[in-house]
């Protein structure tokens, strides 16, 4: 572990960094520039972590991942874990991914699929 994973550890034990994970009510659909349905779903986890945008983390079952294929793409946060990378025609990154999050407060996420959003398009609606 770098020394940017050591001080970031720190302000999440201080209290300085949080992340939590609720289930949503909002209705959560995400689309390719194309315009191509990549997911919809009414039961997204919300994961809110200090001074970020809420991302949404869907069910691989409200994904279409039939349209999806696992990218090269790997990263690293000291918060969550490790994440993969799925791509859509014509979209490379589109969805990430944490099968085994590293800490307890992302554990929630574990294999859900989160769009990224400015690649694709993320509607939610009812939040």
């Amino acid at each position: 572990m770098g020394l940017a994973d050591n001080v970031k550890k720190a302000a999440h034990a201080v209290g300085a960094h949080r992340i939590s994970v609720s289930e949503s009510t909002a209705t959560v659909r995400v689309t390719a520039p194309d315009g191509t349905v990549l997911a919809e779903s009414s039961r997204p986890l919300a994961l809110e972590e200090t001074g970020m945008e809420t991302r949404y983390y869907l069910p691989r079952e409200d994904v279409k991942t039939d349209l999806l294929t696992a990218s090269p793409t790997t990263s690293h946060c000291p918060w969550k874990g490790d994440a993969t990378y799925f791509s859509a025609p014509g979209v490379d990154d589109a969805f990430w991914v944490y099968e085994a999050p590293s800490e307890e407060d992302a554990k929630p996420i574990a294999g859900h699929l989160a769009p990224w959003p400015g690649r694709v398009t993320v509607d939610v609606t009812g939040a």
